[in-house]
């Protein structure tokens, strides 16, 4: 008895709070507001400039069909603080791709996957190859080979199999595949002898001078 009394209680005063209480879901948009959307999304996350203008538009749109707000007057706000953002740096899409491709290649990621991730985030051609073209400066001309090694290494793939490494073969020649390495380099790296055969090559191209 007591315990359906504690669940009637319960019951009604979700009632009372539903009736009663404040509406749930996301408050009406103003400008003011996506200033304050936008400083705490790039407080959590680095973004392109395209990307935090398709988050912010996400939010217009929503405002718009849930409370009838202006949504070409909010786009416009958008618009205002995009460009001033990249005015003062907060946005800057070639520090963004430079970062960004840095981390995707640590990870293990090809260039043509790094390409992209970062297309998709509205990163322009032209940025993504300065991006690209310094990841080389850095850290060597053979980015591919690089990423690949680091991703079988993670994976265990190839020489890093302890066992039925011959069986497995195509299955890793195919997982690098997907990662999008071409032919000869997933070939190279799942054929190696030994991982150390790899991680000398690497050493060697990185001792050899650049032109």
């Amino acid at each position: 008895m007591d315990e359906k009394n504690s669940i009637a209680r319960n019951t009604a005063a979700k009632d009372r709070k539903s009736a009663g209480g404040k509406q749930s879901g996301p408050k009406p948009v103003t400008p003011e507001r996506l200033g304050k959307i936008a400083l705490h999304y790039l407080e959590r996350y680095a973004s392109s400039a395209e990307n935090l203008r398709r988050v912010l538009m996400r939010r217009v749109l929503r405002s718009a069909q849930l409370h009838g707000t202006d949504s070409q007057a909010l786009a416009d706000s958008v618009d205002d603080l995009i460009q001033r953002y990249q005015s003062s740096g907060l946005l800057d899409d070639t520090a963004y791709a430079l970062g960004r491709s840095a981390s995707l290649h640590r990870q293990g990621k090809s260039t043509r996957a790094i390409q992209q991730t970062l297309s998709v985030k509205g990163v322009d051609g032209d940025t993504v190859g300065v991006a690209l073209e310094a990841l080389r400066e850095e850290v060597g001309p053979d980015l591919d080979l690089r990423a690949a090694v680091q991703y079988a290494r993670r994976r265990r793939l190839g020489p890093w199999r302890r066992d039925g490494r011959e069986e497995a073969r195509e299955k890793d020649l195919a997982a690098l595949g997907r990662q999008g390495f071409g032919y000869d380099i997933a070939r190279h790296v799942i054929g190696a002898e030994t991982p150390q055969q790899l991680e000398d090559e690497l050493d060697t191209s990185v001792e050899e001078p650049q032109n």
